[in-house]
């Protein structure tokens, strides 16, 4: 039996996800699902950094550019809120998590996407 990381976690981001999509529904812009995931991450007390901002460092400098993640909750997992009208996520939508991971150091990414008409995510472990 596979013990699967941050398992509880993930299932209580994945659970208010879930409740998101079946109120707002398929097919709207990214940043409404991101702000009803805030509503309900404040409403829980769940803790979570939203567009968290990574440095890139390249040799010995940090690069001018960094990336942001769209949230880190509860200082450990990674989620990345979609909303694509195809299924399955394509490489850039996970070598974008992955690379998320790497940055940040943490250890478990959630791709989530919103734009179709059951939710789909994938947990990404680095």
């Amino acid at each position: 039996m596979v013990d699967l990381i941050y398992k509880e976690e993930a299932f209580e981001i994945i659970g208010i996800c879930m409740e998101v999509h079946r109120i707002l529904g398929k097919g709207l812009l990214e940043i409404v699902y991101k702000d009803a995931l805030e509503y309900e991450f404040k409403k829980k007390g769940i803790p979570f950094s939203r567009e968290k901002k990574y440095p890139v460092k390249y040799k010995d400098v940090i690069l001018p550019h960094s990336f942001n993640v769209d949230f880190v909750v509860r200082n450990k997992i990674i989620l990345e809120a979609k909303s694509k009208s195809k299924s399955d996520f394509v490489k850039a939508d996970i070598a974008q998590t992955i690379n998320y991971l790497r940055l940040s150091n943490l250890k478990l990414g959630l791709l989530v996407n919103f734009g179709i008409t059951s939710l789909e995510y994938k947990r990404i472990v680095l």
